[in-house]
């Protein structure tokens, strides 16, 4: 299908399309945020702001602080990634899952993955909140570390359930609605680039785990959440499927949402705190490391298959012989395949 712009722009000019639709679709998003809470709520859009800032403050600030996350998120990051596969001419799952079936058990797996990690992942966590930026940036810093603790009270607030209907609200707004539009923006459209302007898959999924981590501006939580990122990025590259990411991405915020109302229900003895920086005992996180590294290489092994369609991260030129298909230059093999005058011929690179 034909699109309004080339399905042949420079990588680099699909990313600054990439920001263009996405502050596009985050103010559209805006404007249907405040059209929705003032029909359902009463409150309009000045005093929006107020609201999301200090939603314990207000009657109904727990529904609109998660009517505004969920739509923001989907609207804008979501929005921006289905709109730019759009206008080159793309179908959804040509872009975004090239291997367009795969079994449920890689998704099954990539969550265990995920939830095995977190013992290990609490090491990190530990290490990155005693973490101190150079004395000229103290100031900086301490700024940070107050609105890290603003953001923590209001997440407290929002992820006290009084009700199973807020869990289950929660566990949409917080864990399927990022899983589906963060892994559509980050994977499925700026690693993708960005593996293809560098010519290198593993540059590639680095620089977007980078950016997927800077851009949650959280300076305590950076490093865990970029091997959060290399871990959905390798989980895309290998499985050709944004599904895969999806599913593990679903089971990191899900998995902590379920564990938080158990307690609060007293279903569990354990005195989980999400905001915990200290690090799990080291049998813990041994095991943790030595199941994420067999999972990780099974993993590997199984997703290394040909793809039917071609990888995610392929890129097409145009030659003397036609629409050719190639690969990043460090991207294990599927055949090659060129558009002749011929038909379609599936060569070795």
């Amino acid at each position: 299908m034909k699109g309004f712009v080339s399905s042949r722009l420079h990588p680099l000019a699909n990313l600054a399309l990439l920001l263009v639709l996405l502050i596009a679709t985050a103010c559209l998003s805006m404007l249907l945020i405040a059209i929705t809470s003032n029909l359902l709520y009463g409150v309009g859009l000045t005093a929006l702001g107020n609201v999301q800032q200090q939603p314990s403050n207000y009657a109904n600030g727990w529904e609109i602080s998660m009517l505004s996350q969920g739509l923001l998120l989907l609207g804008g990051f979501g929005g921006a990634a289905v709109a730019l596969a759009k206008l080159t001419g793309y179908e959804l799952p040509d872009y975004f899952a090239p291997r367009h079936r795969v079994p449920a058990g890689w998704l099954l797996l990539a969550g265990v993955l995920i939830v095995a990690s977190l013992p290990a992942m609490s090491v990190l966590i530990a290490w990155n909140a005693k973490l101190h930026l150079p004395e000229a940036l103290a100031h900086w810093e301490e700024l940070a570390r107050q609105a890290e603790a603003t953001a923590q009270n209001t997440i407290k607030y929002l992820t006290r359930f009084s009700s199973p209907a807020r869990f289950v609200v929660a566990l949409l707004v917080i864990a399927v609605v990022p899983a589906v539009s963060e892994e559509l923006f980050f994977r499925g459209v700026i690693q993708r680039n960005l593996v293809q302007w560098t010519n290198s898959r593993h540059v590639g999924i680095w620089l977007a785990a980078a950016i997927f981590s800077a851009i949650h501006f959280q300076f305590l939580g950076f490093f865990p959440r970029f091997v959060l990122g290399l871990l959905l990025g390798y989980l895309y590259e290998w499985s050709g499927n944004i599904l895969v990411p999806m599913a593990a991405h679903f089971a990191q915020n899900a998995f902590q949402l379920v564990l938080l109302y158990a307690q609060q229900r007293e279903w569990s003895a354990t005195d989980f705190d999400p905001d915990s920086t200290e690090a799990l005992p080291l049998p813990w996180v041994l095991a943790s490391l030595l199941l994420c590294a067999a999972l990780l290489w099974y993993l590997y092994q199984r997703m290394q298959r040909p793809f039917a369609d071609g990888p995610p991260t392929e890129m097409h030129t145009l030659g003397s012989r036609g629409v050719t298909t190639v690969q990043a230059a460090d991207t294990p093999l599927p055949p090659a395949r060129t558009l002749s005058h011929d038909g379609v011929d599936t060569t070795r690179e």
